[in-house]
C-alpha cells in the first residue's frame, strides 16, 4: 500500500496534485474533500472518492497525509491550523510577510495531535526559498535579489478574485527587464520592490460593480499590491477565457557576491523557472513534500516544517543507496 493521501480543495491546485500523485507510484490519492456538491465534482481518479470538506475529520487514521489546496487570503490560515490537529498535512501558504504567525498556530495545533506539518511548499516559498539560503551560506557576502514572471500569480489572483463586486480575474506579475540586467551585470544595485516588478490585473466586474472602488482596493491591498506599481483592466469573461485561459508563471533567485581575502573574486549564483502550468509545478513540489511529511511522522516529528528543515533526501522515492549512486 501507497503512502495514503487526501486533498481538501479541488481547483487548479487540487487538480495539480491528483495528476502528480499519478507519477508517484509510492503514493496514492484516496479521497477529494470539496465545499461544493461532491455529487457534481468529477475526478480523474476512478479509485478515489469525493466527500464533503464537513467528512474530512472522519478520515482520521484512512490517511497517511491531508494536502490543503485553499488559497493563502482567507483558506490556508484557517485551515491548516485546523487540520494539522488531525492530519499529518502540507500546505502552499505564500504570503511572506505572515509566514512566521502562520508557522506559530499551525506548530502548536500540529504537537496538539502529534502530526508532522509543512507550510510554505511551492516554488515561491519553496524551491526558491532553499535557493536563497543555499546561496547565503555560500556566499555570506553578498546580496539576494528574486525576480518573479512574467507569469500568473494564483495567490494574487485569489486575493482579487476575492474582493466585492468582482466575477473573475488573472493577474500577472511582470519583472522590470533594466533591474535585472543591472543584477547580472554584477553591480550589487539596491532595489525596492517597486523597481523590481510591476502588476498587472485582467478584471472582470460583476454587473454594475463600482469598477473604481474595486481598482482602489486592488491598487492599496498591503501584501499584495500596495507596494507595486499596477495596472488595472476591466475585460469581458469571454476576453478572460480567450487571452487569459492559461496558467505559465517562472522568475529567478540570483545572489550577487564575492570571496577572496579583499573580496576581489566575483560570483552570481543564478537558479531559473520557467512553468508551464504554475499550479501544477507547485503540486509536484507539494507531493514530494507530502513524501517527507510522512517519513518525519514515522520517524515520531511533530510541529510544524517549513523547507528549511527537510533534508533532500526526504523527498526522493528512491533509496538513500540510489541517491548516493545515480545522483551525488
Amino acid at each position: 500500500m501507497g503512502i495514503r493521501i487526501g486533498i481538501l480543495g479541488y481547483g487548479n491546485l487540487g487538480r495539480g496534485v491528483e495528476c502528480a500523485l499519478r507519477q508517484n507510484p509510492d503514493m496514492e490519492l484516496k479521497a477529494v474533500f470539496t465545499r461544493r456538491n461532491p455529487g457534481e465534482v468529477s475526478i480523474l481518479t476512478k479509485t478515489a472518492k469525493v466527500c464533503s470538506v464537513s467528512e474530512a475529520k472522519a478520515w482520521r487514521g484512512d490517511l497517511d497525509v491531508l494536502i490543503l489546496c485553499g488559497g493563502s487570503a482567507t483558506d490556508l490560515p484557517v485551515q491548516t491550523p485546523e487540520y494539522a490537529e488531525f492530519f499529518n498535512v502540507v500546505d502552499s501558504f505564500d504570503t511572506h510577510a505572515r509566514i512566521p504567525e502562520h508557522f506559530a498556530r499551525v506548530n502548536d495545533a500540529a504537537q496538539r495531535g502529534g502530526n508532522t506539518a509543512v507550510i510554505s511548499v511551492g516554488w515561491d516559498p519553496g524551491m526558491f526559498s532553499l535557493n536563497r539560503m543555499y546561496a547565503n551560506a555560500i556566499l555570506p557576502e553578498g546580496r539576494d535579489y528574486t525576480f518573479w514572471g512574467r507569469g500568473v500569480s494564483q495567490g494574487h489572483s485569489d486575493a482579487v478574485r476575492r474582493i466585492a463586486g468582482v466575477k473573475d480575474a488573472k493577474q500577472y506579475t511582470i519583472p522590470v527587464e533594466s533591474a535585472l540586467e543591472a543584477v547580472r551585470a554584477g553591480g550589487n544595485p539596491e532595489l525596492t520592490v517597486r523597481q523590481k516588478h510591476t502588476r498587472e490585473c485582467f478584471v472582470v466586474a460583476e454587473e454594475g460593480a463600482d469598477k473604481a472602488a474595486i481598482e482602489n482596493e486592488i491598487k492599496t491591498m498591503p501584501n499584495y499590491f500596495a507596494d507595486y506599481d499596477t495596472t488595472v483592466h476591466f475585460i469581458s469573461q469571454e476576453e478572460l477565457d480567450r487571452d487569459h485561459g492559461s496558467i505559465p508563471h517562472g522568475g529567478l533567485v540570483l545572489r550577487s557576491g564575492s570571496t577572496g581575502w579583499e573580496g576581489e573574486n566575483r560570483h552570481l549564483i543564478e537558479y531559473s523557472l520557467k512553468l508551464d502550468s504554475n499550479p501544477e509545478f507547485t503540486a509536484s513540489v507539494i507531493v514530494a513534500y507530502a513524501r517527507a511529511a510522512w517519513r518525519l511522522s514515522q520517524e515520531g516529528a511533530s510541529g510544524c516544517k517549513t523547507v528549511f528543515d527537510i533534508a533532500p533526501a526526504y523527498l526522493s522515492a528512491r533509496s538513500g543507496e540510489e541517491l548516493r549512486a545515480s545522483m551525488l
